[in-house]
């Protein structure tokens, strides 16, 4: 049998009460308005700091969130349960689930009327209720929560008995359905509390309309309200994760990377690809979307595309591979999944970053074909100097290949340098420009030149040859 009533202890609104009214207190206001996220606990942290530094008197925040993500709630709750400035919560209309932890956390709870809290049980993106690993983790978070709130211990001549300020059993019930407490919840049922219950039983110190209200109810009436605001930096990963952004980097990436193997050297492309790719991976590493073995499955994919094209000849497993690891790591990285386990991710999430990547990279190929004849043959325009428009004439005595090639057909060499596909051969004790007709040739093996075609000398071993 648990035992519900309210003890009176000092709180954190009865100590600034006995203090002096006259001084002007600073408020420090932070917003959950959202699903709780590894962005939400980012935020949470710089607005602790900030409030530090500014030395502010109370730390308020006002909640209106349908819940979010357990572990970084739990990070929520551990930094308000560790905070040396009262932490107090204002909940405008919903505090479910996640939102129910973090405001049990916080040393006094003021809700609107209409509004609600509760309805902690572990569900994925679905909405489908998680296994009872999930749900014991949080049953037991959300009953240590309220126990830290501390109880009073009455001593009779029958028993101890002990009074909590916030029953941790309530708490409890409001994750699991099969605990039956008398007079507040069946078994079968999610508990969720009404304002009017909330103060009842104790998960709630009173009814405000506004922010000044509650702070009235705090006893704090002469005060200076400091909202935390987004750093620039924070407004830049916000502009960087929305998915027309993240299309348009992924377009960036891929045609930095065409324009870049269609010029000889290293140069401006390969910089816009880097520039693109780091800022499409580096804010949802931030966010906590991207792993470090998402990112890595891109990079591979870029190496082995490099070597299917500079390396290997031909196209196969590498280049084919190559594509879907790229594909995968810009797709995995927009998606919250713990080691490939979808069950967290809402399937209009999936749609959305399918869609985003799959015509961002066909539309960056197709745009890249396109600006690049455009752009690189063009006469006029500011990339005119990138191309080489001169004609050298025929008649003016210009000439493009040796006229003499065409007599080596037929003939017979060896591999000056290994050919994957192209390099270089010896033929009569002259050094020759070739292409292997098919595979690889090593240095020194016999070569046999089996046709000339646009001037270029095509060759086979000589065992190739005689099959």
């Amino acid at each position: 049998m648990f035992f519900l009533s309210f003890i009176w202890l000092p709180t954190f609104s009865e100590t600034i009460k006995q203090e002096d009214k006259t001084s002007e207190k600073v408020i420090f206001k932070f917003d959950i308005k959202e699903n709780i996220s590894p962005g939400v606990w980012r935020k949470t942290k710089q607005a602790f700091d900030e409030a530090k530094e500014k030395k502010a008197s109370a730390f308020l925040i006002h909640m209106n969130t349908y819940g979010g993500t357990v572990l970084d709630a739990d990070s929520i709750r551990t930094k308000i349960l560790n905070s040396p400035i009262p932490v107090y919560v204002f909940i405008d209309n919903n505090a479910a689930s996640a939102g129910s932890l973090i405001s049990i956390a916080c040393d006094s709870i003021y809700m609107r009327k209409g509004s609600s809290i509760g309805a902690a049980t572990v569900v994925n993106l679905s909405g489908k209720k998680m296994p009872d690993k999930y749900q014991s983790y949080m049953r037991s978070i959300m009953r240590s929560t309220a126990e830290s709130h501390g109880r009073d211990t009455i001593i009779t001549k029958q028993d101890t008995i002990y009074k909590w300020f916030r029953n941790p059993k309530i708490a409890e019930a409001m994750v699991d359905e099969s605990i039956f407490i008398p007079g507040i919840i069946d078994t079968g049922k999610i508990l969720t509390f009404t304002p009017t219950e909330a103060i009842k039983y104790g998960f709630c110190e009173g009814t405000a309309e506004d922010i000044p209200q509650v702070l009235h109810h705090i006893g704090i009436d002469n005060y200076k309200i400091v909202s935390y605001k987004p750093s620039f930096l924070e407004k830049v990963i916000d502009f960087l994760i929305n998915p027309v952004v993240s299309g348009i980097l992924i377009m960036l990436m891929i045609g930095g990377l065409y324009f870049e193997f269609q010029s000889p050297g290293i140069g401006f492309p390969l910089a816009i690809a880097l520039l693109a790719a780091v800022a499409y991976f580096a804010p949802l590493y931030l966010e906590g979307l991207a792993a470090h073995w998402e990112i890595m499955l891109f990079i591979a994919g870029l190496i082995l595309i490099a070597l299917e094209i500079f390396v290997i000849p031909g196209f196969g497993i590498a280049g084919i591979c190559g594509i879907f690891l790229v594909f995968a790591g810009l797709l995995l990285s927009l998606l919250q999944n713990v080691n490939l386990d979808f069950q967290w991710v809402n399937h209009d999430k999936i749609f959305t970053a399918l869609t985003t990547v799959t015509v961002s990279l066909f539309s960056g190929f197709i745009l890249s074909l396109i600006l690049g004849e455009k752009i690189f043959t063009s006469n006029s325009g500011a990339f005119k100097k990138f191309s080489l428009h001169d004609i050298q004439d025929k008649e003016k005595g210009f000439i493009s290949v040796d006229p003499n090639l065409k007599y080596l057909n037929g003939k017979t060499g060896e591999a000056y340098t290994v050919l994957r596909p192209s390099g270089k051969v010896i033929i009569e004790g002259k050094i020759y420009d070739a292409v292997s007709n098919w595979g690889m040739i090593e240095k020194g093996e016999k070569i046999k030149v089996i046709k000339i075609e646009t001037m270029q000398l095509y060759v086979e071993t000589i065992a190739d040859q005689s099959l």
